[in-house]
């Protein structure tokens, strides 16, 4: 039915073009494991060939995972995702922003209000060990205090004169970790126990996912891999490839980034999830949590919508729920299609992104050709007829202040600096952007979507993150 060996070509060509340490991949059916390879090796030796049961960091990847805890729990009667987010915090707030209007949905749909700030990065490299780049310093001497704690998130969302709120909650989406940092936390509060233990009792033990576990600095990963995990590779400020084991250090960041996996049973999981709580036959999770999660409230459209955790999206005219993942050492792309099916792709080099690799695992299963394209923002062909709208400077604030710097030449062409590269933007409807390497038009970078009121951007969505504009 399915012709694995042009899938491994295909994938195999893919992996020698882009030189990456190692890639693991699995694709999952209701008939079992369609496909399973490894590409390249996990260790800087060379001598550990890379799997579908390596271990590796799944980062963001985590996220869905939190967000099943609370749906579990709300199913069970024990919280609610309407519930305001003082109530578990009481000294939760977002200056300018009536405290009790937040709720744990917004923080689940990324809807508070709360634009790219820098308490993540500060608790990465106020806690990991080694982390001594350019840009690494920089942070540590812009950092308040260790942010180890929750309260010190809670207390720079709510006293900190550096950002400045997106709108009211609801209002606009922006990605923000500092949100699922908090719900980890009330996962503990309405579970009666933490949220690594819960996750290990009531979601990968009933999914044999034996090679799993949410932990803060790798050692309990190292411990159940048996010698199969992934060493850390990225480049340096020099963009030279080094390798380490140092792994990525954020204590409250829990529910965000820190479980370690395989690709084989992060399929478990998501296959578990397309087929509404069942895996092998078995009812391993409420189909009422499963709603919750993935289900009918949210639109199913061919644009990525942000439900609980996932991105859920129309392709071929099947549902898919996906997301990514990204930290040092760490890049990962993994989704569902409803009705039995899922895939993982996983990899060792930081800041990558692996859609080039599940993408055709999706379009094995949707019969289509492999090199079919997912991306949404499709070039119109068409200028947009307003430049002068958007040009101007936009600043995130989620680590060193990055900025995207839109131009435009006297011919209305729009172009993007955005993190030290040049892009061209591409116009494809309304104030959607395919935001393309200037030396590559084929490869999309970003998607830009702007924001304008009366008559001039104060935004841009960047992918998922709410740039905001310099000096309106």
């Amino acid at each position: 039915m399915y012709d694995i060996k042009k899938l491994d070509d295909y994938l195999n060509r893919l992996f020698e073009e882009k030189k990456y340490p190692s890639v693991a991949i699995c694709v999952r059916g209701p008939e079992g494991i369609i496909f399973e390879q490894g590409y390249g090796y996990s260790d800087s030796e060379k001598q550990r060939p890379a799997g579908s049961n390596t271990v590796y960091g799944i980062a963001s990847m985590s996220k869905s995972m939190t967000t099943l805890a609370c749906a579990i729990l709300e199913a069970e009667g024990k919280l609610s995702f309407s519930d305001p987010v003082t109530k578990y915090f009481p000294k939760f707030s977002i200056p300018g922003t009536p405290a009790e209007s937040v709720t744990l949905r917004h923080l689940a749909m990324h809807t508070a209000g709360i634009p790219p700030i820098p308490p993540l990065e500060w608790s990465i490299v106020m806690n990991t060990p080694g982390r001594d780049t350019q840009s690494s310093e920089a942070l540590k001497a812009s950092a308040p205090n260790k942010m180890d704690k929750i309260e010190d998130i809670i207390d720079y969302i709510a006293h900190s004169w550096e950002y400045e709120p997106l709108g009211a909650p609801g209002e606009y989406m922006s990605y923000s970790n500092d949100a699922y940092a908090l719900l980890s936390y009330v996962v503990d509060q309405a579970a009666g126990i933490t949220l690594e233990k819960f996750l290990q009792e009531r979601i990968f033990k009933p999914l044999g996912m034996t090679r799993s576990v949410l932990d803060l600095d790798g050692k309990e990963a190292i411990a159940l891999s048996e010698g199969d995990i992934a060493d850390l590779f990225d480049l340096d400020d020099d963009g030279n490839l080094y390798s380490d084991q140092a792994w990525s250090v954020l204590p409250p960041y829990r529910g965000c980034a820190c479980v370690k996996s395989t690709a084989n049973d992060i399929t478990k999981y998501y296959q578990m999830l397309s087929q509404n709580g069942v895996f092998e036959g078995k009812q391993i999770i409420d189909p009422k949590a499963v709603e919750i999660l993935i289900g009918r409230e949210f639109p199913e459209t061919p644009y990525p919508f942000y439900c609980f955790g996932l991105n859920k999206r129309i392709k071929n005219g099947k549902v898919i729920c996906e997301h990514s993942g990204g930290l040092h050492g760490v890049s990962t792309q993994g989704g569902l299609i409803i009705g039995g099916y899922s895939m993982t792709a996983l990899c060792n080099q930081g800041d990558v992104s692996m859609e080039p690799f599940l993408w055709p695992c999706y379009n094995l299963v949707l019969g289509l050709p492999l090199d079919t394209s997912h991306t949404f923002a499709i070039p119109s062909g068409n200028k947009f007829s307003m430049p002068e709208a958007v040009t101007g400077t936009y600043i995130s604030r989620e680590a060193v202040p990055a900025y995207c710097i839109v131009t435009a030449d006297d011919e209305g062409n729009l172009f993007a600096r955005y993190y030290d590269e040049d892009l061209v933007l591409h116009h494809c409807e309304e104030t959607l952007f395919s935001a393309r390497a200037a030396d590559n038009p084929d490869e999309q970078r970003t998607t830009m979507r702007f924001l304008i009121r009366n008559g001039k951007a104060w935004g841009v969505r960047c992918y998922t993150r709410i740039f905001q504009r310099v000096n309106k």
